[in-house]
Order: C-alpha cells, then sequence, then structure tokens
C-alpha cells in the first residue's frame, strides 16, 4: 500500500498531526465541537476530570472523563474551511497510521456532536429554542473540490434554492445522523439548517455595503420545496455533515437560537441559552 506524502498528510515534528496538534491517544471516540475557543472550557467545567489539554491557534483540545465516559472537547473557529481541516485531521488520527502514513484497512467511527449557536429564520422558532439539525444546506463552495454524493432529492432542493436565492453556483445538502438524533434532540426543535459563507451579506445582513439581493433572508424565509423548510441559520453544519457522510462518522448539530432574523430579535441571556444546551447534551452521553 502506497504510503501518504509528507506535503499531503502534514505531521509536526512530534509526529503529531499539524494544525490541531493531536496524536491518537489524545482524542476519545465521542467528540464535542464548539466553534468558539472561550466555550471548551464552558463544557468540562462539567466533567469529573480532565487529563489533557492542547492549545494550537483556535483549536482548543481538552479530553476528560465524563458520566463515565471518556470525551473530548474541540474548538474550531468560524466556518466550513476550519471545519475542513478538523474533520480531515481527526479522520486521520483514527483511520491513518500516522507513522507508515498508510491507510489503516479497518476504519473507526467517531460520534461528533456539535454545540453552536444560529439564528431562528422562522417566525415561529423563538430565541432560546434549542433546534437539532436534520438536514443542512451548504451555500459555500467547499464540497465543489470533493467527491461528495447527495441523493437526487438533495439534488432537488439544490437546484430550486439556487433558482431562488438567484445564486451563481449550486449549494449543497447533507444530513445528519440519526442515530445521535435520537439520543441528544428527542425535546429539541427538528429543523433544516443553512450554512453561511460569512456573517453579514451571506446571511441577509447589510450594514455600510449594499447585499447583492436584497430579498435574501426573505427567500430563505418562504423556501419549501414539498414539506422541506429552512428553519435556522449559522456558519458550520453542512461543512460537518458533509465530512460525516464522506468519511463515515456520525455527526449531529445542535443549534442554540440567540437570534430571531425575522423579528429582529436577538436574545438577552445569550450564554444561558449557551449553557442550557451544553448542559442537555452533558446529561445525555
Amino acid at each position: 500500500m502506497k504510503s501518504l506524502a509528507e506535503s499531503e498528510l502534514v505531521l509536526n515534528p512530534d509526529g503529531s498531526v499539524y494544525h490541531l496538534n493531536l496524536s491518537p491517544e489524545d482524542i476519545s471516540d465521542l467528540i464535542i465541537v464548539v466553534g468558539d475557543p472561550g466555550r471548551v472550557h464552558k463544557v468540562t467545567q462539567y466533567f469529573d476530570s480532565v487529563d489533557f489539554e492542547m492549545n494550537k491557534r483556535e483549536f482548543i483540545t481538552q479530553t476528560g472523563i465524563c458520566n463515565n465516559k471518556r470525551v473530548t472537547v474541540i474548538s474550531t473557529g468560524i466556518g466550513t474551511d476550519n471545519v475542513e481541516i478538523v474533520m480531515n485531521e481527526l479522520d486521520a488520527l483514527v483511520n491513518i497510521d500516522l507513522k507508515t502514513r498508510q491507510i489503516k484497512d479497518k476504519q473507526r467511527r467517531l460520534k461528533i456532536i456539535r454545540i453552536g449557536t444560529s439564528g431562528s429564520i422562522q417566525a415561529d422558532i423563538p430565541v432560546g429554542s434549542l433546534v437539532a439539525s436534520v438536514n443542512a444546506i451548504g451555500l459555500d463552495s467547499l464540497m465543489y473540490f470533493y467527491q461528495f454524493p447527495q441523493t437526487s432529492e438533495e439534488q432537488a432542493i439544490n437546484k430550486l434554492l439556487r433558482q431562488k436565492l438567484q445564486l451563481g453556483f449550486e449549494p449543497y445538502c447533507a444530513s445528519g445522523s440519526q442515530e445521535l438524533l435520537q439520543q441528544f434532540a428527542h425535546d429539541m426543535i427538528e429543523g433544516n439548517t443553512v450554512t453561511a459563507p460569512g456573517f453579514y451579506a451571506p446571511q441577509g445582513r447589510q450594514l455600510r455595503i449594499p447585499s447583492t439581493n436584497p430579498k435574501f433572508l426573505q427567500e430563505l424565509n418562504y423556501f419549501h420545496h414539498n414539506n422541506f423548510w429552512l428553519t435556522n441559520m449559522e456558519m458550520e453544519t453542512s461543512g460537518y455533515y458533509a465530512f460525516g457522510r464522506m468519511l463515515g462518522h456520525e455527526v449531529l448539530s445542535l443549534n442554540a437560537i440567540l437570534a430571531n432574523r425575522i423579528n429582529n430579535q436577538f436574545a438577552k441571556n445569550p450564554e444561558k441559552i449557551i449553557d442550557d444546551l451544553i448542559q442537555k447534551v452533558i446529561s445525555r452521553l
């Protein structure tokens, strides 16, 4: 079997993966991911113990024991470009022999739960809600560079959304883990999440620079295909779901709704909403 070149699988001098600075023994098969590096401690404060920590750029990792399980928490920073790095390097830690640089014959499956924040794009999903992403629509171009399989139904949604939003490219669609959805989200709103490649114009916001589509948010609000409606918007979920599908990992994105974009509302107590979601996840590990 051919080994991966040093320029393709980049490792640090100590043999750890390049960006995360982690070795295989540093992580668990059960991983919680957060965008904000400061949120890592807000999760692990509920652990019984933390026995490993690594800080590298925006990627902060802590591994410890919670509810008698070994759990890893990693911050990713914002955006699907960072998700691409995290998902590829986590997969490399468990499914590539870093010493021989060869892909292992037997593949390990990770369980990855995103604890994130989001804005509702439906009036009846209020600030303070918790939304579990059943599906995600990627408005970024990341999957253009990968051989990413999609169903005929997903392709139909992509084409219609491109037309409605007047996009110069086709979005992509991916679904999350049904197994994790049943375990963690039985009392949450199930939704279809839009992943945007930015926070302002790509999410229908305008400050000083005009948007190319002033009706962007309205189109998202009204968009539907059969019974498929869009519920909320953030910046990472589609990347997680696409890589989960391609790499064979179970992934679920859970969203604390801090804003209602249709009603122009923002949470007065965002940290409490996020903490409520964290504690729910911790109790269900």
